[in-house]
């Protein structure tokens, strides 16, 4: 009962518990990602990402660039690193903005995509960094049910720290366009007026543009090169 009564405050896993409650009680068959992106195979996805690295998003409010730490919690950033690099994050939602709270995304806007990947779990990282203002972090499930969606914390929530919410980066640039990302949906159904998890999940973007036009969108997301995320030289 403590457990659920938790959940249901932060609601961070008690989203993705409601989705996938739902596509079990349904039992539906999901279609087969047409002839595809890489990003529609996640067993495909498996490289290791560098021990440090940059992602630029570009979004319809702006652009941001998040610095990922790998020794922070290597699986999350590996996970991150592949969904960045095959393209995976092109034409996705923020469908979840709570303010003061964070903004969430990562579910894909093609179906079929989104079914491919609703199961492909990794492991939890033990926590070595904190939910302050800026860190990126993979929503939950429940242990070991990290797929694809993702936090930016929008202020200090270091009490998501002791639950098992392990940060592998931050925001270094562009947090003000971050701050800027539409929260008038606010939580999601059925806690609030927001998205439903399961009918993005089924629906895809044209469930999202129908009933919440003005949602704000990743247009594309980039590993910046290496040379051009080190600083310049003294002198030059």
């Amino acid at each position: 009962m403590k457990k659920m009564i938790l959940l249901s405050v932060l609601g961070l896993t008690l989203g993705l518990t409601l989705a996938r409650a739902e596509d079990t009680n349904k039992a539906e068959s999901k279609p087969e990602a047409a002839a595809s992106p890489s990003f529609a195979d996640p067993t495909k996805l498996t490289a290791t990402a560098p021990e440090t690295f940059k992602a630029e998003f570009d979004t319809t409010k702006g652009k941001f660039v998040i610095e990922v730490t790998r020794s922070l919690a290597p699986k999350g950033a590996d996970r991150f690193y592949n969904l960045v690099r095959s393209g995976y994050f092109t034409d996705i939602a923020f469908f979840r903005v709570v303010p003061g709270f964070m903004c969430q995304f990562g579910i894909h806007g093609d179906p079929q995509v989104a079914a491919k990947w609703e199961s492909a779990n990794i492991a939890d990282d033990p926590v070595k960094g904190s939910n302050t203002r800026g860190a990126i972090t993979f929503a939950t499930a429940g242990p070991n049910t990290r797929t694809t969606q993702l936090f930016i914390n929008f202020g200090d929530n270091s009490r998501l720290d002791g639950m098992g919410f392990s940060p592998f980066g931050k925001v270094v640039e562009g947090m003000d366009v971050v701050d800027k990302i539409n929260s008038e949906y606010g939580e999601g159904a059925p806690r609030g007026r927001g998205p439903w998890q399961d009918r993005i999940q089924k629906e895809g973007n044209a469930y999202l543009k129908k009933d919440f036009p003005n949602l704000d969108y990743i247009k594309s997301a980039t590993i910046v090169p290496a040379e051009a995320a080190k600083p310049a030289a003294a002198g030059k």
